[in-house]
């Protein structure tokens, strides 16, 4: 049973680990999602490992930003990677130039609005624009669907009203922030279950610790896809 709605974030230390627990899972997880965590220990090697030669989908979650050419640059090269998704910051200049960088290939640029982890105090902490968290995550996302992202990545809780924006008919929605009924929130704060995530109009949901942490990850991962079976 594998369904690419669900992709599993591999938050380990180093790709040894990583691959020892895609062999755990074998066919169970098509869709695996590398961050900056493990970019020292591998996290490179191991994408081209799970896409080019176990046939895994992979996206590369690096949250970019910078001036515009080094953006373009730093895109053109990950591209030779062959990889399905990349992140960078939402940031109109940004998406712009991300999306100069991938032309030509097949990487898909998701454009962040707000972090799951950060609540309104946060962004105060940040001298971020006054105003509701999710007021703020849909202007986002429809400032990154104008300047050309192919999605963007929101909590659960953004998803029905981005889904509904103008621009966001073809574009993916992927959701971090989504724990099973009855798992910890860990360092999250905008949260849904996975069958939630998608009834709110997500194309893919983020799962990591509920997964890689449980006594046996296939079982957790089966669960999941479980619940999103009937959807």
């Amino acid at each position: 049973m594998s369904d690419d709605r669900l992709i599993l974030a591999l938050d380990l230390p180093n790709a040894m680990e990583g691959l020892a627990l895609a062999d755990r899972l074998g066919e169970t997880v098509s869709f695996y999602k590398i961050g900056l965590g493990m970019l020292t220990g591998g996290g490179l090697a191991l994408a081209n490992e799970l896409k080019q030669d176990r046939g895994k989908r992979v996206f590369l979650d690096l949250k970019l930003f910078d001036i515009g050419a080094t953006i373009e640059a730093a895109v053109r090269g990950l591209a030779g990677f062959d990889l399905d998704f990349l992140t960078v910051q939402g940031d109109p200049h940004v998406v712009r130039a991300a999306k100069e960088g991938a032309a030509g290939s097949g990487l898909k640029i998701l454009g962040v609005t707000v972090l799951t982890s950060l609540d309104r105090a946060d962004l105060d902490a940040a001298m971020v624009v006054p105003g509701e968290v999710s007021d703020l995550v849909v202007e986002r996302a429809a400032r990154a669907f104008e300047a050309g992202a192919d999605g963007v990545i929101c909590s659960p809780n953004e998803a029905n009203d981005i889904r509904a924006l103008p621009d966001a008919a073809g574009r993916l929605i992927v959701t971090p922030g989504v724990r099973p009924q009855g798992a910890g929130l860990d360092d999250q704060k905008r949260v849904a279950t996975p069958a939630g995530a998608i009834r709110a109009g997500a194309d893919h949901i983020v799962v990591g610790r509920p997964i890689w942490q449980a006594s046996d990850p296939k079982a957790a991962a089966e669960a999941i896809l479980g619940e999103l079976s009937g959807l």
